[in-house]
């Protein structure tokens, strides 16, 4: 077999793209801005929108009155943090446990399930010695654990109902869909030229009230700004693309 070249890349040369503008430490409950996608501690960014409304590293006017609806939660970047910091994750748990308990709080359930996970991880023996059955009981733990992180019922969720109002496409047998607020127009056009077979998404134009969204913008950003004060479901229309001169 070809050697495979591997080339090491320190921490330090990458921590610019993964700590806090703010604080200057990695990224904690990783958030990020919807209009400029940059990404900060989540306590560290609501605290500085309590006295301003633009991004702290490029400025950019988040909202004029309520910029804390235009930020989200990115789970991306908080797990690539914790896999690239070696004992992170684990030294966040343990310091939000402690905090719980010193306030004399049950612990919520997703702070207990990711420190148990995280010592099953780093403790697979104990003593040194190795069980019989442990192998058996780590995949039992490790499959529980991947039911109870059901990570779609933790996140903010939109129900959106997809309409045609094209005579060149077929409707979707399954309009109505409910799917994480911090999806993409992007995601809903491969998902309707999926369902669809179409050849590519490119060949889609997403609406909300007879104006088409920008393939970046989340559910979250097109219910703040066009479906506020609007009942769910969020009604989308979909068409072929319209080339405009």
């Amino acid at each position: 077999k070809p050697k495979m070249l591997t080339r090491k890349i320190k921490l330090w040369d990458i921590n610019a793209h993964i700590t806090c503008r703010l604080c200057s430490g990695y990224l904690i409950d990783a958030t990020t801005v919807t209009e400029c996608l940059h990404t900060f501690c989540r306590s560290c960014l609501v605290k500085y929108l309590e006295e301003n409304n633009t991004c702290p590293t490029c400025r950019i006017v988040i909202h004029q009155s309520h910029p804390l609806q235009y930020i989200g939660h990115d789970r991306t970047m908080q797990d690539i943090v914790y896999k690239l910091v070696p004992g992170l994750q684990e030294a966040e748990m343990r310091k939000q446990r402690e905090f719980y308990h010193k306030l004399g709080m049950e612990v919520p359930g997703d702070i207990k399930g990711e420190t148990c996970s995280a010592k099953q991880h780093l403790d697979p023996h104990r003593n040194g010695e190795t069980k019989a059955d442990d192998s058996s009981n780590k995949e039992a733990a490790e499959e529980k654990q991947e039911e109870d992180n059901d990570y779609h019922r933790s996140d903010e969720q939109v129900s959106i109902c997809l309409e045609c109002n094209s005579s060149k496409l077929r409707g979707l047998k399954r309009k109505w869909i409910r799917c994480s607020a911090q999806a993409t127009v992007l995601h809903l056009k491969k998902f309707i030229a999926k369902k669809l077979n179409l050849s590519s998404f490119n060949e889609l134009d997403i609406l909300c009230n007879e104006e088409i969204l920008g393939k970046d913008h989340t559910l979250k950003f097109v219910v703040v700004t066009r479906w506020r004060f609007k009942k769910a479901p969020l009604l989308l229309h979909y068409r072929p693309k319209m080339d405009l001169l």
